[in-house]
């Protein structure tokens, strides 16, 4: 455990640090016995002993080591290969809302960054991290090791503060698509993308979904957090409100009453039409609500995924 990192929760990690994050397609590497390789023609010699956790195959536990210890471990080859993963956070003005009660969008992404940079470290593979608003404020790429894990949550900490304003003073926009297509040409290796976003985009949706398919094209995995406050799915507000967008800040006068019918319907066409584009291309798609608590939301997502790496390997 690395302890003292505002987004890396002991007590949610424990809940889900035996849940791995296992790459569903082939990946490049030659390190850690939860992914297939790509490369045909590598030996299957033995290459090492790794501690057992739920979802390997019990064809490669080790009965003698067993017999002698007591303990449960399962032989790693040579064909058997390391994962690397490309956390990507939005931290643009809109991802600093929060209803009350709730961690702002940002925070709450964070979270799910920090507890999944540690999952991908404890099973050896690479992470690294992009935090992007209207430009890309931050790019790391994807290396192992404690101290480069310890950087990664320091980062995170420094963008994903409530009492945080941009340099300038100013609210940032999004630029979603726009930083997705970089990423794509900057990210050589095939590797597990992981976009955390509420998806507002300045270039409109259809421009995030094409950036979208750029990953797939260059044959990288992809899984989208579509991370938003149970407010701005439901508009729980009774009286005349003002309400002010905090990338433009334009401000706009409105009876919420009348206007959930139509914001509802508009929110729900929002979410489907995502949801099934990520379907069409091959990618997870995941609703985060900041009302679910991120570990139970990632419990979740990763027995799903889990399960399913298994039924695609039989």
């Amino acid at each position: 455990m690395m302890p003292g990192y505002r987004f890396l929760d002991p007590a949610a990690v424990g809940r889900v640090k035996n849940l791995p994050l296992v790459a569903r397609k082939v990946v490049q590497g030659f390190i850690s016995g939860l992914h297939r390789s790509p490369y045909k023609g590598f030996s299957v010699e033995f290459a090492e002993h790794r501690e057992y956790v739920p979802g390997d195959n019990l064809r490669h536990l080790d009965w003698k080591v067993l017999g002698r210890t007591d303990r449960l471990y399962v032989k790693l080859y040579e064909e058997e290969t390391n994962m690397r993963v490309q956390l990507i956070l939005d931290a643009s003005s809109s991802m600093n809302f929060s209803s009350e009660g709730h961690l702002p969008k940002c925070e709450y992404g964070a979270f799910l960054c920090g507890t999944l940079a540690y999952l991908a470290a404890r099973q050896q593979d690479a992470v690294g991290l992009t935090i992007f608003s209207d430009a890309v404020d931050l790019h790391m790429p994807a290396r192992s090791g404690p101290r480069h894990v310890g950087e990664l949550l320091r980062q995170l900490e420094r963008f994903c503060r409530r009492d945080q304003l941009p340099v300038d003073g100013q609210p940032k926009g999004t630029r979603i698509a726009d930083t997705l297509h970089k990423l794509a040409f900057r990210l050589r290796r095939r590797c597990l993308v992981v976009l955390v976003s509420d998806l507002i985009d300045d270039e409109g949706d259809e421009a995030v979904i094409r950036a979208l398919y750029h990953f797939r094209h260059r044959q990288h995995e992809t899984i989208v957090f579509h991370t938003l406050d149970p407010a701005e799915i439901e508009l729980p507000f009774d009286e005349m409100t003002v309400f002010v967008d905090m990338e433009t800040q334009e401000r706009l006068q409105a009876d919420p009453s009348y206007l959930r019918p139509y914001y509802v319907e508009a929110v729900e066409q929002f979410l489907a039409y995502h949801r099934s584009k990520a379907r069409e291309l091959g990618a997870d798609y995941v609703l985060a609500r900041t009302d679910t608590p991120f570990d139970v939301l990632l419990a979740r997502y990763l027995r799903s995924r889990r399960d399913a790496a298994l039924r695609g390997r039989k």
